[in-house]
């Protein structure tokens, strides 16, 4: 094999990899938050007082004169979700401009696998609910939780290559493109056009300030809210105000200038807020669901629960491996040398934990409170669950066979005296 030949999951720059390592770090902790809010709304909802639950779900806050006397869990789903996308948007674009997503080269892999990995969980879900009246929800099993799985990559796979981590993340990173996109095109019942046109002269003004590098949060933020409210009223879902905002904001490459640029800036100051406040929130709000009383029994024999499951745990799989196989076989790639098909196995298996943007397109289809929402959250909870299992059990595996190669490499590099190419890179940019 010639020294030119192409690798997919090639290792990446220093600078890169420390960049993503601090993300994933984020995420990691959000994930923790989630899962553990998601417990207990689960726990309050099958306990005696589940009707303080359902209480305070319903409890409307809001001023009614602008439509936006809302309940607290639509202002999770609408307006926590938006900060949600907000970030995803200005990752997004980070990506496009200034990370990995613009080689066209290092970008095929990733979008052929977030798209393969939606396409693949979509057949399957509509071919168990083709005709029936749980078609509407063939979205659902579509979306991977970046935070839920990195959470459980955290856990079991301390040893594992960078790569697949960056991979994961960038994966949804596309992952969350295609789901904003399916939300504003598939899921918007009415769209009152004025106010949608409305919504693009505060977006316009905001865009113009951050174009001009400003920062004052009493300027942004009120024009961001103003975008939210109109795009709310217009009937297009309010969380792809988020994402325009989020694209509106400029990324510099380094190169470009000294210092983080508005996107890093702003990055920082809310990927906290979402991770940690409105993630978790809407993932109570929207995790409760009853399975005491015969519950989980109906949802399992319902179309949309195994359509759910089915989709993520074997769509998922069905649809990373293959588009990650297709990618290999046109650029005539082989994976790099580090990796083997067994850790891209393990991987497609945890991208089938699906959550949070699973949960936002069940609401959309089927309504919050109807039993098919309800059989949603239990398909959802279920095919996280088991394919947290399932890719645990594989990459535990991996994880163990990737410790044994490190250690006798680092035994070789110490004997050698060999210096580490992440060592000598940051030395480089250092000096």
């Amino acid at each position: 094999m010639t020294r030119s030949t192409p690798r997919l999951f090639a290792r990446r720059t220093w600078s890169e990899t420390a960049r993503i390592g601090d993300v994933l770090r984020r995420e990691t902790v959000g994930g923790v938050l989630l899962v553990g809010a998601a417990l207990v709304a689960l726990l309050w909802a099958n306990s005696p007082w589940r009707e303080a639950y359902g209480a305070l779900a319903e409890l409307r806050v809001g001023p009614a004169s602008l439509h936006l006397d809302l309940t607290l869990a639509t202002w999770a789903a609408d307006g926590l979700l938006a900060v949600f996308f907000f970030v995803a948007g200005l990752e997004l674009k980070r990506e496009f401009v200034a990370g990995d997503l613009r080689s066209p080269a290092k970008a095929a892999l990733p979008i052929a696998a977030a798209v393969g990995g939606m396409i693949a969980p979509a057949l399957i879900y509509t071919a168990i609910n083709l005709g029936g009246p749980g078609a509407a929800g063939w979205a659902i099993p579509t979306a991977t939780d970046i935070a839920f799985a990195l959470a459980v990559l955290a856990l079991i796979g301390s040893s594992l290559p960078d790569a697949l981590r960056t991979f994961l993340l960038t994966l949804a990173v596309v992952d969350d493109l295609l789901a904003i996109t399916i939300i504003a095109l598939f899921y918007t019942d009415r769209l009152a056009v004025v106010p949608l046109l409305l919504a693009l002269l505060p977006l316009a003004v905001f865009t113009l300030l951050v174009q001009r590098r400003v920062r004052s949060w009493w300027l942004l933020l009120p024009l961001a809210a103003l975008t939210w409210v109109l795009v709310h009223e217009s009937g297009v879902h309010a969380t792809v105000a988020g994402v325009l905002l989020g694209f509106a904001v400029p990324v510099i490459r380094r190169k470009e200038g000294p210092g983080p640029g508005l996107a890093e800036h702003f990055e920082h100051r809310w990927r906290p807020v979402s991770t940690g406040f409105a993630v978790p929130v809407f993932a109570f709000f929207a995790s409760g669901v009853t399975v005491i009383g015969g519950g989980l029994g109906a949802a399992f024999t319902d179309a949309v629960t195994l359509g759910i499951v089915a989709g993520l745990v074997a769509g998922k799989v069905v649809g990373i491996l293959g588009a990650t196989w297709l990618v290999q076989r046109v650029t005539r790639a082989q994976l790099s040398e580090e990796l083997s098909w067994a850790d891209v196995f393990g991987l497609a298996l945890l991208a089938g934990i699906g959550f949070t943007v699973s949960l936002l397109i069940g609401e959309l289809a089927f309504g919050t409170g109807s039993a098919a929402d309800d059989h949603v959250k239990i398909g959802v909870l279920s095919a996280s669950l088991l394919a947290a299992l399932l890719a645990t059990v594989v990459l535990r595996y991996r994880n163990a066979v990737h410790r044994r190669i490190h250690e006798r490499e680092r035994v070789d590099r110490d004997h050698d005296d060999v210096p580490d190419v992440y060592e000598e890179e940051a030395r480089e940019q250092g000096s």
